[in-house]
């Protein structure tokens, strides 16, 4: 009798663990089904919107709402070294660590920028050296640097090379303590 009642046990056990599976199977499959059929390709949809596009007017027109892209894909030069300076701050000063990227287009561009890094640096540092722990802590404060630190070295790379080269300047890691 006590046998019985373990075969029972196990056959219990058994099913259980036989359901549990195929329901796994069955979210799995469910799951790689829907990630198929809801990514599809972008640049289709993409393109069909950019050509239904019609002016305000109801033309039918393409709308150029958009200025010209520059050509040349996007490329990015990391500053070799994170910049690590003091701020002065109302409370107390802050040390702060800034991981800098420049966006520039271009081959050749890149190539001018890297060979000019030691003076973007130090262009980077006049615009950091100018800032303020209570500043640097709000949004608005991380984008007037980030703007400031455009503008210079932009001025910088027109003094040098008589062309701006750099696009945007870009705050890849950002650590105030």
């Amino acid at each position: 009798m006590a046998d019985e009642e373990l075969k029972m046990e196990d056959g219990g056990k058994k099913r259980k663990m036989m359901i549990i599976i195929i329901a796994a199977v069955v979210l799995i499959v469910g799951g790689a089904g829907a990630f198929f059929l809801l990514s599809g390709d972008d640049q289709a949809s993409r393109e069909t919107m950019e050509s239904g596009m019609e002016n305000a007017d109801g033309s039918g027109a393409p709308a150029t709402a958009t200025p010209a892209v520059k050509t040349g894909s996007a490329l990015y030069v990391a500053m070799p070294r994170p910049f690590v300076f003091n701020v002065p701050g109302s409370s107390r000063d802050r040390l702060v660590e800034i991981k800098v990227q420049l966006m520039l287009r271009g081959s050749d561009n890149e190539e001018q920028v890297k060979m000019h890094v030691p003076s973007i640096e130090g262009a980077l540092l006049r615009v950091f050296s100018t800032a303020n722990a209570d500043d640097l802590v709000t949004e608005a404060g991380k984008t007037a640097i980030r703007d400031s630190a455009l503008k210079e070295v932009q001025k910088k790379m027109q003094e040098i090379t008589g062309q701006t080269l750099v696009e945007d300047v870009l705050f890849t890691g950002f650590v105030m303590q």
